[in-house]
C-alpha cells in the first residue's frame, strides 16, 4: 500500500505575504509628516526671531544715534504739575447760541451743558471739561486737539544746562 504523505503546510514564520512591507509604508508617511512639521515649525520660529531682532536694531540705533533728541522731546511733553494745570484758567459754561462755535468736549466727545466747568488752554483757546484735560494734563503738556506745547522749552533746563552745572 503506498502511503499518502501529507502535504507540506506553511508556517506563518516562513509565510512571504507582504504585509510586513506594508506596515513600513504608514510609518514611513508619519516620519515625513514629523520632519515637514519640525522645519515648518522652524521656519516660523526663525522668522519670529528675525523680525524681533530687528525692532530691536531699529529702536538701539534710534537710542545711540538721536539720544539727546529723545530726550528732550519726552522730557518737554512729560505732563504739568498740579499747580501748573490749577494756575490754567476756568470758567463756568452758558449756553450762548451761537451754534458755529465748537460746545464739546474734545477729550470725552461729550457736548458741554450749563454749569459745566471748563478750562481754556492759552494760546491755542481751546476748550474742555476741568476734569477730562486735568487728567490729559497730568500725563502730556500739550493741547489734545492741536498739539501746541503749553510748556516753554525753558521750563525744564536743556543737556547742556544739566551737564556744564
Amino acid at each position: 500500500m503506498a502511503q499518502i504523505s501529507p502535504s507540506p503546510t506553511l508556517s506563518p514564520a516562513t509565510s512571504t505575504l507582504p504585509c510586513h512591507d506594508q506596515s513600513q509604508e504608514p510609518a514611513i508617511d508619519f516620519n515625513v509628516m514629523v520632519i515637514v512639521a519640525a522645519m515648518m515649525c522652524a521656519l516660523v520660529c526663525a522668522l519670529g526671531l528675525n523680525s524681533m531682532l530687528q525692532c530691536v536694531f531699529q529702536c538701539t540705533r534710534r537710542a545711540v544715534t538721536e539720544p539727546a533728541a529723545w530726550i528732550s522731546s519726552r522730557r518737554q511733553n512729560s505732563g504739568l504739575k498740579k499747580r501748573e494745570m490749577v494756575a490754567l484758567p476756568t470758567s463756568t459754561y452758558a449756553h450762548q447760541g451761537s451754534p458755529s462755535s465748537a460746545s464739546g468736549c474734545a477729550i470725552c466727545l461729550a457736548d458741554f451743558t450749563d454749569g459745566d466747568k471748563l478750562r481754556e488752554l492759552p494760546e491755542c483757546n481751546h476748550r474742555f471739561h476741568a476734569g477730562c484735560i486735568d487728567k490729559w494734563l497730568l500725563s502730556h503738556s500739550s493741547c489734545p486737539t492741536c498739539r501746541h506745547r503749553l510748556k516753554s522749552s525753558e521750563s525744564k533746563p536743556s543737556l547742556e544746562q544739566i551737564v556744564t552745572a
